[in-house]
């Protein structure tokens, strides 16, 4: 499998940020995020993608798997909140301004990328798509939590309602966006019911998609599917497999 780091200083964040690209060419560049406070090398260390090394070989997708910095910002409780929100504001920025950008220089500007991620990784992987459909084709959210209050403890601002999709979703009607999403053919909420899952908040995420005439698939998975990594190696490759066509 090609492998290649990239890293630069990025303005959004000052400070340097490295990304993994995994594979030679594709249709589809998938966009990870992270578990909590994971770096772009947690996929790799368990194995998730070993799991989708077929697609990546045959050429069907390119992975690219970034930073996050959940630990600078909802994961460190010694950081004032509105510092916590600022810095998520910042990485949204480093996302459209500096990841897209780069992953279209490798592949081409007609490029459909799709966000995935599990855990944290999977709010980050929505929320990103849902807030700009003009830039993503899709996600695959795997055992997420889509309440950012969830994380914010307490904390509400405007930053905190714009990164949390059952808030802002459930109030848009600006047409313009939603019909931008409902045009999109790719967008997957999967979790397991197991140990340590919440499939409530992925029902709840699919009720408000539904609500506001958003196609989506909502993928609930057995009893013996826990919050963790066995359960994203299957459910990753399944639907790169049987829905990326």
């Amino acid at each position: 499998m090609q492998r290649e780091i990239h890293k630069w200083w990025s303005p959004n964040l000052q400070k340097d940020m490295e990304i993994a690209v995994y594979g030679h060419s594709g249709r589809y560049a998938l966009l990870m995020f992270p578990t909590a406070a994971a770096d772009f090398l947690e996929y790799e260390r368990f194995y998730l993608i070993d799991a989708i090394s077929p697609y990546i070989n045959s050429g069907k997708i390119r992975a690219f798997s970034i930073n996050s910095i959940n630990n600078e910002s909802w994961l460190n409780d010694n950081n004032h909140p509105e510092y916590k929100s600022e810095r998520h504001k910042q990485f949204n920025q480093y996302i459209t301004e500096e990841v897209v950008p780069f992953i279209k220089t490798i592949c081409g500007d007609n490029v459909e990328i799709i966000t995935t991620g599990a855990s944290f990784g999977a709010l980050h992987a929505a929320n990103t798509f849902f807030r700009r459909p003009d830039l993503f084709a899709g996600t695959i959210a795997m055992s997420g939590s889509y309440d950012l209050k969830d994380y914010s403890k307490g904390y509400y601002d405007m930053n905190v309602y714009f990164n949390s999709p059952v808030d802002y979703l459930s109030n848009l009607n600006d047409d313009n966006i939603l019909n931008q999403i409902r045009s999109k053919r790719h967008i997957y909420i999967t979790t397991g019911q197991g140990s340590y899952e919440n499939p409530n908040a992925s029902i709840n995420l699919s009720n408000i998609l539904k609500a506001k005439g958003i196609e989506h698939e909502l993928d609930l998975w057995g009893y013996d599917i826990p919050h963790d990594w066995p359960s994203w190696r299957k459910m990753l490759p399944y639907f790169i497999e049987t829905k990326l066509n």
